[in-house]
């Protein structure tokens, strides 16, 4: 009976690692873009502060970008993957 051969090859390379954590830190820029706005007075509402155009627009499409380069770097095949097979 023959043995199966086992592949022990790790699915990702230090490229794929490194690109994940760019991608992690982009995501953190965009939520930390999206945080602060709130007013120590609860009697006072300020409009302006809370639906910036920082907090309402451009913050969502960082943290967008962020998760579509995590989902880039998961899927990114480099050589050394390629080699292997």
């Amino acid at each position: 009976m023959a043995k199966p051969e086992l592949n022990n090859d790790m699915p990702f390379t230090a490229t794929n690692y490194k690109l994940l954590l760019i991608g992690l830190a982009i995501v953190a820029v965009g939520y930390m873009l999206m945080s602060g706005g709130g007013n120590g007075d609860p009697n006072a509402f300020d409009a302006a502060e809370l639906f910036s155009k920082r907090r309402i627009t451009v913050a969502p499409i960082v943290v967008l970008a962020g998760y579509g380069f995590v989902a880039y770097a998961i899927l990114k095949k480099t050589r050394e993957n390629e080699a292997g097979k």
